[in-house]
């Protein structure tokens, strides 16, 4: 009996079909993708307003860049969501018009949609993101009403360099705007430390990521004790010399992940 030629895959093929797989078992495997909706705002906007209730000066020199979003208030978190990144992706089963294929983006939170308490998109409970132009169109087309159905999840904040602190306030009201963190992103707690204190003091969160203290630490070198809403906690020592200004901003050589 003749055999019949066995078909043949190309290298090409099989590269394709393994990629297709490996997204298809990515996409099974995600754990906690939810349900929401995402608008856009900021048409042709600076991105250095997108700040906004967080209180990062200027997100994109904070190292978040242009993809950046507002959470509704069930997101918000009273500011505690500051910093926190998510994957969002366009819900093409239920809007195959205006969401792009395989269209998809990771934001990190900057700022708050407010509720407008009469059935708006941002009023609670609803799990809405109004996102920057740039990154709202990574997973929609231009065009449309301006709404479109996500699907969204946590993900790890990836950030080059390491956690930066601003130093703000005066004499006996050290404000310190933190910034560039990576991990969960969002900070649960912070101590502060200086070189004549010897101890960890506790610092509260006054809005966003501005954590103030009334302690009078000028002269002093300054050290950081991060923690984070998954936990991890992270030491910054001496990360601010004692010739610290107000204005200031120090990059540390630390990181999560």
């Amino acid at each position: 009996m003749e055999k019949k030629p066995v078909p043949r895959i190309s290298i090409l093929g099989f590269v394709l079909l393994f990629t297709c797989s490996n997204l298809f078992i990515e996409e099974i495997n995600a754990q906690n993708w939810l349900n929401g909706h995402a608008t856009f705002y900021g048409v042709n906007q600076d991105p250095s307003t997108f700040g906004g209730a967080c209180g990062y000066d200027n997100p994109y020199h904070a190292g978040f860049g242009v993809h950046t979003t507002a959470l509704s208030s069930a997101l918000f978190r009273n500011g505690q969501a500051c910093g926190a990144c998510y994957r969002v992706r366009c819900n093409r089963q239920l809007d195959r018009r205006w969401c792009l294929p395989h269209g998809a983006v990771t934001v990190t939170a900057t700022n708050f949609c407010p509720p407008n308490n009469h059935g708006g998109w941002c009023d609670a409970p609803r799990q809405h993101f109004d996102m920057s132009m740039p990154a709202f169109l990574r997973i929609a087309r231009q065009g449309n009403e301006g709404i479109v159905p996500i699907l969204y999840t946590r993900v790890t904040c990836r950030r080059k360099g390491g956690v930066r602190f601003t130093l703000k306030g005066q004499a006996n009201f050290n404000m310190v705007m933190i910034s560039n963190v990576g991990g969960s992103g969002d900070i649960k707690s912070v101590s502060i430390r200086g070189s004549g204190t010897k101890i960890w003091l506790p610092m509260h969160r006054n809005w966003g990521v501005n954590w103030q203290s009334r302690n009078d630490l000028r002269t002093q070198t300054l050290s950081f004790r991060l923690t984070l809403v998954d936990g991890k906690t992270m030491e910054f020592i001496n990360v601010v010399p004692s010739s610290w200004k107000f204005g200031q901003t120090f990059a540390s050589r630390r990181q999560f992940y």
